[in-house]
């Protein structure tokens, strides 16, 4: 998939401050960012629904649209949970400033770049959230190569009962490789109908 410019300043913003070796650390840092695009839509879509309430179906339609938002940021939240879960079982250090103050910037200026997409354009927005989740699902499959002992590393975690259950470490991220699949055909196929009618 070809990004567009946008895309590639945030890849190379995370390069610049994180490191292009792939790590847990980061990829917190990345679902800190990839939860926004979804509360932004949700936001756009309650104000939509503000405005059109007077017509039921159609505020039906666009809380359909809260809903499956809601999904898909709760999907990247357990991932985030599940990843702070690892970080702080191998006994990671991260320094506050640039694991928990710069991913939150972060994350504030790409929510308002989203949530100003999807006023303007809504189809520009599915399309970033396409772009970023495709490089998330990349990044984390490529992480499962780099590191074959994840494959027999077992997976325990207090979420399994929420997440699921998997064999090992590896199978855990190949998981959250695959909703970030599941999340970017989502949105290109939200590009084709980005409007709400």
């Amino acid at each position: 998939m070809r990004y567009g410019l946008l895309a590639w300043v945030l890849f190379v913003s995370m390069d610049l401050l994180y490191g292009r070796r792939r790590t847990l650390s980061k990829f917190k840092v990345l679902e800190v960012i990839a939860r926004v695009p979804y509360q932004a839509w949700e936001h756009v879509a309650y104000i939509a629904i503000t405005h059109v309430h007077p017509r039921p179906d159609f505020a039906r339609r666009i809380f359909e649209r809260v809903r499956e938002s809601r999904l898909q940021q709760d999907n990247e939240q357990w991932h985030l949970l599940l990843l702070e879960e690892l970080t702080d079982r191998l006994g990671v250090r991260e320094g506050f400033v640039r694991y928990r103050v710069v991913p939150q910037i972060m994350a504030f200026v790409y929510y308002h770049i989203a949530w100003l997409l999807y006023v303007i354009r809504p189809r520009w927005s599915y399309l970033l959230n396409a772009w970023f989740e495709d490089h998330a699902e990349h990044e984390y499959m490529q992480y499962v190569a780099e590191n074959p002992p994840l494959e027999v590393e077992p997976f325990e975690s207090i979420f399994a009962d929420d997440y699921g259950r998997f064999a090992s470490i590896a199978d855990l991220f190949r998981q959250i490789g695959y909703d970030e699949r599941v999340h970017k055909l989502e949105s290109l196929e939200r590009v084709a109908t980005a409007r709400f009618r």
